[in-house]
């Protein structure tokens, strides 16, 4: 065995049915009895409830999250956060309320109460992302990490079918990732191939039985693994690729998670073969068809294969293979112009990604 970096950061999880209940206790240890609740316009009616949980810890409500977290919502939030005099966050939904969350509590420092919705994972992370003149900037505080979150698998029964696929399939990429990380270790591998194993085991059964709280469960679980997987080590190019379509094109970001992992997974597979065995073992499959096999779940699961379905245009290829080589990051395999732009096509057109036509 390899020498290895483990390090552990101190969170509370509260996990099982009924817990939103708990959400004030809660909100009381962290100190909070101004906090601003968060989530999407679409969520209105659960923000309302959040308040009515949180009773006169709630100083006020923004319900006006967006995905990847604009400038200029950060900036109408804090405006409210300085009316109300709000000293903590309890953000209701998926990535964008949490993301949201984030970028106030990295203005602030107040803390985070987070009840995640969807299986979107940025819950257990001290991973922050702003969009500013059509950029992602992405970064890592502890300050953003929320203290403590409440997973309650009630709040995920709603979800909608095609939400339930592709943030799945964006928490399988947490784990995919981890496996190959710079700082990868034993501990956190183990989490990983559990969390790719519980999801993909799951999604498929949720679709057909959206109601069924047992699956629900199981899947919130993967979540959790899959969000602590990319709150501990360090990500490479699928998560890179998915911050630069999302954040340059407004790509809906759980769609752009499910049409790149397969293809991340094909440009990476040379250079990564203790990963590609554990995936093919959570997988029961074979590991030199581990990129086809996602490829074919996420088919399976009635859920866009290709940039084209999700709104990618051709001649944006060129532009966003360059933003993505701009800056040096960390990647099992070096991360070449030509190479990118060749995946980029590929996931465009939606092919299934086979080892024959790697680069």
């Amino acid at each position: 065995m390899e020498a290895f970096l483990y390090e552990s950061h101190e969170s509370r999880v509260k996990f099982g049915r009924g817990l939103i209940r708990e959400a004030g206790f809660e909100l009381e240890k962290l100190g909070g009895k101004r906090a601003l609740v968060i989530t999407t316009a679409g969520r209105r009616e659960l923000a309302n409830s959040m308040a009515a949980l949180l009773g006169e810890r709630c100083a006020a409500m923004f319900t006006e999250a967006v995905q990847h977290v604009p400038v200029k919502t950060v900036d109408n939030a804090m405006k409210v956060v300085r009316q109300f005099d709000v000293d903590s966050f309890v953000p209701v939904g998926g990535g964008s309320s949490i993301g949201l969350a984030k970028a106030l509590a990295l203005k602030t420092g107040y803390p985070i109460l987070a009840i995640p919705t969807t299986y979107a994972g940025s819950e257990m992370t001290p991973i922050w992302g702003i969009t500013e003149n059509g950029q992602k900037k992405t970064g890592k505080s502890l300050l953003v990490r929320p203290k403590t979150v409440i997973y309650d698998p009630e709040l995920t029964v709603t979800l909608p079918s095609r939400l339930t696929a592709t943030s799945g399939i964006n928490a399988v990429a947490h784990c995919v990732e981890g496996l190959y990380a710079e700082n990868a270790n034993p501990v956190i591998s183990l989490l990983a191939e559990e969390g790719i194993r519980v999801l993909c085991s799951t999604l498929q059964a949720l679709i057909e039985s959206p109601k069924d709280v047992t699956l629900r469960t199981e899947a919130l679980y993967g979540t959790w693994l899959g969000s602590f997987v990319l709150g501990s080590v360090g990500m490479a190019l699928h998560h890179k690729l998915c911050h630069v379509l999302g954040g340059s094109y407004n790509l809906q970001h759980a769609e752009t998670h499910a049409v790149i992992l397969p293809y991340a997974l094909w440009y990476n597979s040379a250079a990564i073969r203790p990963a590609l065995e554990a995936i093919a073992r959570a997988l029961n499959c074979e590991p030199d068809d581990v990129a086809g096999s996602l490829y074919d779940l996420t088919n399976a699961l009635g859920v866009p294969v290709s940039l084209k379905e999700i709104g990618m245009k051709k001649e944006q290829l060129d532009e966003a293979a360059d933003i993505a080589v701009k800056h040096p990051y960390y990647n099992p395999r070096p991360l070449e112009a030509t190479s990118i732009r060749h995946l980029l096509e590929y996931a465009f057109y939606g092919e299934r990604p086979k080892r024959s036509k790697l680069l």
